[in-house]
């Protein structure tokens, strides 16, 4: 069976804006989504480690006790976020995410019954009186569980869909819908690049906790911020190495794209390894400072533009990888002025509610969440 019989048609449909325009903005709301995603799940599985595996003390409890509501409104929005980055997918390689979608299919389908149980799961902690006692940690944790099978589901669509040459070997081999693309070399250290970085990131959750309550409770506030930071530390030092180990595993002209090959990639790579390295020192000074609050803010304002970079890598090596099998120009257009400007405008509008709905629901002291 040809190549061109394997992978679907392309939309016949002009796209109602330019392509660089949809790409952008699939960038971008990826890193929206993936943020927030982060702040999910890395804040739930410390929440949970804290309540499972420290020491019973207050500051513990009440770390777990004021982490645990913000996460079922977390996942909310870590779906809600996900949609237009998985719509963008679609219209830019439909033919190629639908193929390793129904590859996948029975995985795919359960993403939304697991989705549905962890949400459940959070809302049971959240809802809990009791905070104490370990069944309240397990529950938490299976309810991270669950999101982290989801993201693993997530990494197999997505790199089997870069991979249309494996599509009808899989198909014919199991036409079951379970394929999960074990057999690709990099699903495993992509998953984990993903989980690690998703820790760190996370961590952000317990120290901005941490900063919004300096003011009234700074021993508290301390706390939260010292424990976050040393989750992010340790974090980021694990990341590097599942770095690596994803670099090595990709094809070897992938590879070459981020060791000079695209000047792009390989400035990006540099920049998210010195922004980690610059994080972890100035992480690891601030936290011992009387006043952490400035060297922290640091770390995150870099680590956020480390986040913007390893986006970009993703969509690199996205490219890199369907460029035998997909040309942006073969994609008819035809620019709709009038309904993109409504768009932008009202994409704008809503970034800027969405971050002070944020602010307010997740960070102000005197809100539900936080008492």
């Amino acid at each position: 069976m040809g190549m061109e019989t394997t992978i679907p048609a392309i939309d016949p449909m002009p796209l109602p804006a330019p392509f660089w325009l949809f790409k952008l903005l699939l960038v971008l709301t990826f890193i929206l989504h993936i943020v927030v995603m982060n702040f999910m799940f890395g804040g739930g599985l410390i929440a949970a480690f804290t309540a499972l595996f420290r020491k019973k003390n207050e500051n513990n409890h009440r770390l777990f006790k004021d982490i645990t509501p913000k996460i079922p409104s977390l996942l909310a929005a870590t779906v809600t976020l996900g949609i237009a980055p998985l719509l963008f997918v679609q219209v830019l390689y439909g033919q190629f995410f639908y193929t390793s979608s129904i590859l996948i299919a029975w995985p795919w389908f359960l993403v939304l019954v697991l989705l549905t149980l962890a949400y459940y799961g959070f809302y049971i902690v959240s809802f809990k009186e009791d905070k104490t006692s370990r069944g309240i940690g397990w529950v938490m944790l299976i309810s991270v569980f669950l999101v982290f099978l989801v993201g693993f589901f997530y990494s197999s669509n997505f790199t089997l869909m870069n991979a249309p040459g494996s599509w009808s070997a899989k198909y014919f081999q199991d036409p079951s819908g379970w394929n999960l693309n074990w057999s690709e070399a990099t699903l495993i250290p992509r998953f984990l690049h993903f989980l690690v970085g998703s820790i760190a990131v996370g961590s952000f959750l317990i120290i901005a906790t941490g900063l919004f309550r300096w003011k009234k409770e700074q021993e508290y506030a301390r706390f939260l911020i010292t424990r976050g930071g040393k989750w992010f530390m340790y974090a980021t030092m694990v990341q590097f190495v599942v770095g690596i180990w994803f670099l090595i595993s990709l094809p070897r002209e992938m590879m070459l794209q981020f060791m000079g090959g695209n000047m792009f990639a390989t400035i990006s790579l540099l920049i998210g390894i010195a922004g980690g390295l610059a994080a972890i020192f100035i992480m690891s000074n601030g936290i011992r400072n009387e006043d952490p609050r400035k060297p922290v803010m640091l770390a995150m304002g870099i680590t956020g533009i480390v986040v913007i970079f390893m986006a970009i890598i993703r969509d690199i090596l996205r490219t890199a990888y369907l460029s035998p099998y997909f040309k942006a120009g073969e994609l008819a257009t035809k620019t709709q002025l009038d309904v993109l400007i409504l768009f932008l405008v009202l994409f704008v509008i809503g970034i800027l509610v969405w971050a002070l709905m944020i602010k307010r629901y997740f960070f102000t002291p005197s809100a539900k969440t936080a008492e």
